[in-house]
């Protein structure tokens, strides 16, 4: 574990204080399990290396001290979550309550706050184990009390988690009232949409160029689509699902995206796409899982049209990036289709699923 990164006296100023912290906070990224590769190269990239230090990776998290802004996180795009941790040397949660612990953790909450408008948190929420015992009860009335806002024991605008590690207890404050996966695009979220951060490692692995052609298979309600935008806003994009409530939905949230005029979504099968041969640089798509949406015979069926005519409208050494849960029927199409060439394989968790990126190059 990294050690506490600034030690804070309760006596100076809120001002200094906010600056020591700023200049020096150890934080938290949550992370997608199987992802943590990708998100870390994200954050040096939108950081810089010489403002982190420490960098640590877990299953599902990645750790590290940075020395700049802690308001440069809120623009990460693979991070479900972002977090500062205060690392408090205590035997147990109850020690939380006393005056310099406690006064410590106001301010960490008063200067997270302080990075939104006003009357952006208005409730909290407590994630810890035990967190119906009378100790953590206690924790949240006296955090209410002091902080003015509602105890939510759902989904508060601030969310607190404390844990147990190695030689401390640490308390987790998040940085934003929802988590940042959460997308203000996302107007229309239908069933089976695409996790946002995940569409956006897709689009990340898929090595996205100026002016590309993309295809979005089965668009659905367009977050590959728009997060494929978000990474080469000179790329041309388009989405194809046969869907109507679907295309309705992708018009919705590009609309909500502002990125209408640099992408185009037809009604159309992925089984018989209306493109030429060879005209796309890079295909997307998240494939349907056969849970949510269709159902294992469909997908047996539809599974190896698809691959058939995303080879055809490929373009020589063009990348086809998708997520799908049925592992075994992409083993037996890609054992049929040697001219898909495997160039990354990725499990991830995903609400308790466990679906794979594919990432494939169609042969030269």
């Amino acid at each position: 574990m990294l050690t506490q990164c600034s030690v804070y006296n309760v006596n100076m100023s809120d001002r200094l204080w906010k600056i020591v912290y700023m200049v020096r906070a150890l934080c938290e990224l949550e992370i997608t399990e199987g992802l943590t590769d990708v998100a870390r190269k994200e954050l040096i990239e939108q950081i810089g290396r010489a403002n982190l230090s420490q960098i640590q990776e877990y299953k599902e998290a990645i750790q590290f001290t940075l020395k700049s802004d802690v308001q440069e996180l809120l623009s990460l795009k693979t991070a479900a979550s972002a977090y500062i941790v205060h690392q408090f040397d205590i035997p147990r949660p109850k020690a939380l309550l006393g005056h310099q612990n406690f006064t410590q953790l106001l301010k960490l909450i008063k200067h997270i706050r302080e990075l939104h408008p006003i009357n952006t948190f208005n409730s909290l929420y407590l994630s810890a184990a035990g967190s119906n015992s009378s100790v953590m009860q206690r924790i949240k009335e006296e955090l209410s009390q002091a902080t003015g806002l509602v105890v939510d024991d759902s989904e508060g605008d601030l969310l607190i988690r404390i844990r147990r590690t190695k030689n401390s207890w640490d308390v987790l404050v998040r940085l934003t009232p929802r988590p940042l996966a959460t997308r203000g695009w996302r107007v229309v979220d239908l069933p089976g949409a695409l996790n946002a951060p995940v569409a956006h490692v897709m689009a990340r692995l898929a090595g996205i160029k100026p002016h590309y052609q993309v295809l979005n298979l089965m668009c659905g309600s367009a977050s590959l689509v728009i997060e494929a935008h978000s990474i080469e806003r000179t790329a041309r994009i388009t989405g194809v699902d046969l869907d109507t409530e679907a295309l309705n939905a992708a018009h919705i949230n590009a609309k909500a995206a502002r990125i209408r005029r640099s992408t185009s979504f037809i009604q159309g099968d992925a089984a018989q796409l209306p493109f030429r041969n060879a005209d796309f640089d890079i295909l997307l798509a998240d494939l349907p899982f056969g849970n949510l949406v269709g159902s294992h015979e469909y997908n047996v069926r539809i599974y190896p049209r698809v691959f058939h005519e995303a080879w055809r409208v490929a373009k020589p050494g063009a990348r086809f990036v998708l997520i799908t849960h049925e592992v075994r029927l992409m083993e037996q199409i890609l054992a049929d289709m040697p001219q898909w060439q495997v160039e990354d394989i990725r499990k991830i968790n995903l609400r308790g699923l466990h679906p794979r990126i594919y990432t494939l190059r169609k042969s030269k």
